[in-house]
């Protein structure tokens, strides 16, 4: 049985191995340069980032009680990481669809369910859009890194 502070290889294999999967895909576009990415490669991206906002919405749910600044912590990352989700979402449909990915790409959350397959990306933001929501408020979602009140450019 691994302690909570084990730095043994085995634990946590596959947080592990999507770090490595992201690690190598990261240095296989670097050394390739394919070119500007595509909305494939964008809806597994947010599909990535929203399961790991899922953790990270569970980890600061149960460090919160034993440790309430560290949770308070993990709750700043799990709506910071939601703003880097919404980013990917609004990227995707900033791209031009891909040559198999249908006609209809535009966002329609009242035919979602029926829509056409590449709006999976937009089930998925709206349903993790639902759940943040439940937790976070809107001044929350706006607020800069770090608490930061000025602009940069100052």
């Amino acid at each position: 049985m691994l302690s909570p502070h084990s730095t043994d290889a085995e634990s946590f294999p596959y947080l592990r191995a999507a770090t490595a999967g992201i690690r190598h895909h990261a240095r296989s576009l670097g050394a390739t340069a394919p070119g500007p990415a595509d909305r494939v490669q964008l809806d597994v991206l947010h599909a990535h980032l929203t399961a790991l906002h899922q953790l990270l919405d569970h980890l600061a749910e149960v460090t919160r009680p034993p440790h309430p600044a560290a949770g308070r912590h993990l709750a700043t990352a799990h709506a910071r990481l939601w703003q880097t989700t919404a980013a990917v979402h609004d990227t995707f449909h900033l791209l031009p669809p891909t040559p198999n990915g249908g006609a209809d790409t535009e966002c329609r959350p009242d035919r979602l369910p029926e829509g056409p397959p590449v709006l999976t990306i937009c089930q998925r933001h709206l349903a993790g859009g639902h759940a943040i929501r439940r937790k976070t408020t809107p001044a929350d979602l706006n607020t800069p890194l770090h608490g930061r009140t000025t602009s940069c450019a100052q």
